[in-house]
């Protein structure tokens, strides 16, 4: 198959199951071979970036005291010892202990692509792929999501929507219900898409993915 060509016809239902037609998905972006290599590197990346790395203990340097010398140097028949805040000592400061750092990790930027192609091929092989024609709600009302999602069949479970564009009223809407995450087509990862069971997208978003992402 040539570039733009499809390798997969999926079904497109509406918000309340009703089949709407179908939808032929490009090949280069839901017929790649997956590697598990590549996907699990570009996850590793984006949890490495996530970390703050703001995590730290006191040194000896930095616990507060100690500053003078508990006792003289020799006659008392006690070791040597020239802070209370040593390591040794109860209170002291710790050794080697983690201090701030940061942990991001440089992916090359056609490996976070091939990945994320990847990590979308594998959901459609799965069958974890669905198309709604349109994800959008009414009065930014949780409810609404988890009755298209019941609807849906897919109460429950661990869904990403992707949206073509950022909808305020569907973020709000969606934010609260466990195991469901939203994200903008332009803006997603293979770990966003591997992180959830299923991928539920419009026609929209698809087009969208194929204008940023497409080869």
């Amino acid at each position: 198959m040539g570039k733009g060509s499809s390798v997969a016809v999926a079904k497109i239902v509406d918000q309340k199951g009703k089949e709407k037609g179908s939808l032929d998905l490009p090949e280069d972006l839901f017929g790649v071979a997956p590697k598990s290599a590549v996907m699990h590197g570009a996850v590793v990346a984006a949890l490495s970036n996530r970390r703050q790395g703001t995590h730290a203990t006191k040194t000896k340097g930095l616990v507060s005291g100690g500053g003078k010398k508990p006792w003289k140097q020799k006659g008392t028949g006690r070791a040597r010892a020239g802070s209370i805040r040593s390591p040794l000592w109860v209170g002291g400061g710790t050794v080697f202990g983690p201090q701030p750092r940061s942990y991001r990790s440089a992916t090359p930027k056609k490996v976070g692509r091939l990945a994320l192609k990847m990590a979308l091929s594998a959901r459609a092989n799965e069958g974890r792929l669905r198309i709604v024609d349109s994800l959008s709600v009414q009065n930014a009302k949780t409810r609404e999501v988890v009755a298209i999602l019941k609807t849906l069949g897919l109460a429950g479970q661990s869904v990403l929507l992707v949206t073509a564009a950022n909808d305020p009223l569907l973020v709000r809407a969606a934010r609260n219900i466990p195991g469901v995450q939203i994200r903008e087509a332009s803006s997603i990862n293979a770990h966003d898409v591997l992180g959830s069971e299923v991928l539920l997208m419009t026609p929209e978003s698809v087009e969208r993915l194929t204008q940023v992402f497409g080869s």
